[in-house]
């Protein structure tokens, strides 16, 4: 029996062999991989990588977060970190070093677990201006991650620098300079790949 395809109440459905299903919707397909970026988020914390120039090790996290934001865009690619946050409140050890909960939001390094949702949001939006525009390549998307790094380490600075009552000279070269040499990596990586593939 040939593949028939049926409107019901707006929806398109798929008929085969009697058994009938409704076709995957974009919305859904979206849900599915703002889950996976989520899932990637919290795996990344557990991926680290030594530096030698640096006594720091780098995590992958921020990695996921640039690739959740450019091919995601701005709705899903937000909505990953959020859930992805959700999770660790909740007490998943989803966040780095495998710690959970609402504790390590509001604590030091919080701020960079905030600034995850912002950075997917901002190079989501950016990434839909260029593309609307057909300007998308590797040094746009690198061009937008790279914003998106400042983001993160902005409110990572910030909340490092209230939270532990530390100076600013001192917050800056405890939260941010050990990691930036991992971060141009990243961001090189994931804006070939933002620029190579689409989903």
């Amino acid at each position: 029996m040939k593949n028939r395809v049926k409107i019901l109440r707006g929806k398109s459905v798929h008929t085969k062999n009697n058994d009938s299903y409704f076709t995957h919707t974009p919305e859904l397909r979206m849900m599915v991989f703002a889950s996976l970026f989520a899932a990637l988020t919290a795996a990344g914390a557990y991926i680290q990588i030594p530096v030698p120039f640096s006594p720091v090790p780098v995590t992958l996290q921020v990695f996921f977060v640039l690739l959740a934001g450019s091919m995601l865009k701005s709705k899903w690619g937000g909505l990953s970190m959020i859930v992805y946050t959700l999770l660790g409140i909740a007490g998943l050890p989803v966040f780095a070093g495998g710690t959970s909960g609402m504790g390590v939001l509001l604590g030091p390094t919080g701020g960079y677990i905030i600034g995850f949702i912002l950075a997917a949001y901002i190079i989501g939006k950016l990434s839909e201006k260029v593309e609307s525009a057909g300007k998308s390549s590797f040094f746009v998307n690198a061009l937008n991650m790279s914003t998106a790094i400042f983001v993160i380490y902005a409110c990572g600075y910030i909340q490092l620098m209230l939270v532990a009552e530390i100076d600013p000279r001192t917050a800056f070269i405890l939260g941010v300079i050990p990691f930036l040499p991992g971060e141009v990596v990243k961001t090189a990586v994931a804006a070939y790949i933002a620029s190579t593939y689409d989903l």
